[in-house]
């Protein structure tokens, strides 16, 4: 598993899930705020994986340049920030043009047919 993950075990769910996980809950509530385009959310997941990388390999002694494990981190913190980004985005939509839209479900919103 630490060959997979770049770190080992209680690592990834403290610092990738913990730290990272909730600084990438924050920026997708962030770029759908400021109605940024959803591949902005891509770009700032992989500055994440990248920050997540070096403290792992600075903290805790894990491999800075494990392929695998920045694509793990970076795919986690990324499915993170696309949750939220559209969360929001859908709660924004709702809330800002209650005339036009309804909720359809916790990602998405439907026009309201009258």
């Amino acid at each position: 598993m630490d060959g997979l993950l770049g770190a080992s075990l209680p690592v990834f769910i403290g610092l990738t899930l913990v730290v990272f996980g909730g600084g990438a809950f924050l920026t997708g509530q962030t770029l759908a705020q400021g109605w940024k385009p959803q591949w902005m959310v891509l770009l700032y997941a992989i500055l994440l994986g990248v920050g997540d990388r070096f403290l792992v390999f600075a903290l805790f002694g894990g491999d800075l340049l494990s392929v695998y494990g920045f694509l793990v981190h970076t795919a986690v913190l990324g499915v993170i920030a696309l949750a939220a980004y559209r969360m929001s985005l859908a709660r924004r939509m709702v809330r800002q043009y209650p005339w036009l839209y309804e909720r359809s479900g916790p990602f998405g919103w439907r026009s309201i047919k009258g």
